[in-house]
C-alpha cells in the first residue's frame, strides 16, 4: 500500500482509499481528497513535511501525519 507521504514529486496519483475515522477522515474529505480524485505531488519540504499537491484545480498541504491516511496509485501519464 502506498500512501501520499510516499509520492514522489512530478507525478500524478489517484487516490484509491482513505484510512482513519472520525473528524481527520472528515477533514481530508473536505478538502475535496476524495476516492478516484486525481493529485499531482508538486513539492515535499526538505523533511518530508508538509506535501503540496495540486487538485481539483487548487493547490493544497498537507502534514505528514495527515498524506499517510490517504492511499494512493500512480497514474500511467504518456
Amino acid at each position: 500500500m502506498k500512501t501520499l507521504k510516499d509520492a514522489e514529486v512530478g507525478n500524478y496519483y489517484s487516490v484509491k482509499k482513505i484510512h482513519g475515522s472520525g473528524p481527520l477522515k472528515r477533514r481530508i474529505m473536505d478538502m475535496g481528497i476524495t476516492k478516484n480524485a486525481e493529485l499531482y505531488v508538486r513539492k515535499v519540504a526538505p523533511l518530508g513535511d508538509p506535501v503540496q499537491i495540486s487538485l481539483r484545480g487548487y493547490e493544497l498541504s498537507l502534514r505528514k501525519d495527515d498524506s499517510s491516511c490517504v492511499e494512493i496509485e500512480l497514474i500511467e501519464r504518456g
